[in-house]
């Protein structure tokens, strides 16, 4: 019988992992009558927003939390969406509010996450949870995404004290904020990072000096072997459909990362899927069960 890679870093178990220590304290929180709540909020029919958000509802039924989906027309107005989530954000059993992205045009989707409560959400969008990230604020909510990559690291035993990092990908919802994360002083942190984007000279230089990889540019199988300092840790964040004549939808799921070329260089490494993709949903959970934790406090 053949075994993994060993240098794979399966973000499946390690999910699967913190779920069963939230599992714990969702029922303490049970037994002192509180239920984590979670709403979602998704308008139109985008096809990769449904998967999302079911896999979502599935995470928190298997772990006994509350979650109610709402589902709006792709015609649905800036204000009929903020007016739902007003309602949301004062309903007492709600404690998360996640609104799926992509949004339809004219829907500004800094308006829409300013509008929910810092306190509920979970998603770590709002400004107040953006400046608390960046003041190194640990009572602030944290993005999903990157806060997975970095439980990935602390559970894979990565050292990133002084490590040299380069974060690929400038967006606000991954790169901005594992920057942020990776520099800070604490747990899982204090690394020297390099923040690349498309207007970066020579990427290529950039990588091959870093001990830490984090591809999130949303390019599919942009880091190449060459790009890959040996023993080096690559984190792959991307997901990127490409065209595949042998699949039946005639297209594949594929990260940033070319894992084929990469897996036997790199010191460990995330598949695609099954290493960031569970451990943001993990993160989800884990800042709900945060958010009704601080709900009995007040």
């Amino acid at each position: 019988m053949s075994s993994a890679p060993a240098n794979l870093i399966d973000g499946r178990a390690i999910a699967a992992q913190i779920q069963r220590e939230l599992a714990a304290r969702v029922a303490a929180l049970k037994q002192r009558g509180v239920v984590p709540g979670l709403a979602f909020i998704r308008v139109g029919e985008d096809a990769a927003s449904k998967v999302y958000v079911g896999r979502k509802e599935k995470a928190c039924a298997e772990l006994g939390m509350v979650s109610e989906t709402h589902v709006l027309p792709e015609k649905t107005s800036e204000l009929e969406l903020l007016a739902l989530i007003g309602k949301l954000n004062s309903t007492a059993h709600i404690h998360g509010i996640l609104v799926q992205a992509p949004l339809p045009k004219p829907i500004r989707e800094s308006v829409v996450f300013s509008t929910v409560l810092p306190a509920k959400d979970v998603d770590g969008f709002h400004p107040v949870n953006v400046g608390k990230l960046m003041l190194g604020d640990d009572s602030g909510f944290k993005p999903c995404t990157p806060a997975g990559v970095v439980e990935l690291l602390l559970r894979s035993g990565v050292k990133t004290e002084g490590a040299e990092v380069v974060v690929l990908g400038r967006g606000n919802i991954v790169g901005k904020p594992m920057a942020a994360m990776l520099c800070q002083k604490g747990r899982a942190a204090n690394s020297t990072v390099t923040l690349c984007h498309s207007a970066t000279r020579d990427i290529k230089a950039h990588c091959r000096r870093a001990d830490i990889i984090v591809a999130a540019m949303g390019v599919a199988e942009f880091v190449k072997a060459d790009m890959v300092k040996p023993g080096a840790v690559v984190m792959d964040v991307g997901v990127n459909r490409v065209p595949d004549a042998t699949a039946k939808t005639g297209t594949k799921l594929v990260g940033d990362v070319a894992f084929a070329e990469v897996q036997p260089i790199a010191g460990k490494i995330t598949p695609n899927p099954g290493g960031v993709g569970p451990m943001t949903i993990a993160m989800l959970l884990q800042n709900t069960v945060r958010a009704a934790e601080a709900f009995l406090k007040t």
